[in-house]
């Protein structure tokens, strides 16, 4: 007998903006798992200068048109009530440094508890640096 068991993976993030970090662990992503979701989250504690509909178009913009197992979506919520309600397996999340990992293993463990594991992708070395807030800053001095 056959199983043919597919997973689904969510990338959760505000994305504000999509820097080649993220795009670079979409990649990596896609690679490991059957479908990847770029999950456009609002998170209360950060204040966007564009909603989630407006974020989500942009990283739509950016992605490979050959990437047809990444689907992008704009959510409210817990991620792991959209994990549940869309059949994902499991979560993405990428790390730069000491200080995103303390962060997101503690997010991991709350999600892990909610039913849905995480799997942390450290970033691309020369990619480590680059982060959402220093990309705004760099636009925002333009």
């Amino acid at each position: 007998m056959s199983t043919d068991v597919r997973v689904r993976a969510v990338y959760p993030g505000s994305f504000d903006p999509f820097t080649p970090g993220h795009l670079n662990v979409v990649n990596r992503a896609r690679a490991l798992f059957d479908e990847v979701v770029v999950l456009v989250a609002v998170n209360g504690t950060k204040h966007p200068g564009t909603d989630e509909e407006e974020r989500a178009a942009a990283v739509r913009a950016v992605l490979p048109v050959e990437w047809t197992t990444v689907t992008v979506a704009a959510w409210r919520g817990l991620t792991s009530t959209y994990c549940r309600r869309h059949k994902a397996g499991v979560i993405v999340r990428g790390v730069r440094n000491t200080t995103d990992l303390q962060n997101e293993y503690e997010l991991a463990a709350m999600n892990q508890s909610l039913g849905v594991p995480t799997v942390l992708l450290p970033a691309q070395p020369e990619l480590a640096a680059v982060s959402s807030t220093a990309v705004r800053r760099l636009a925002s001095e333009r």
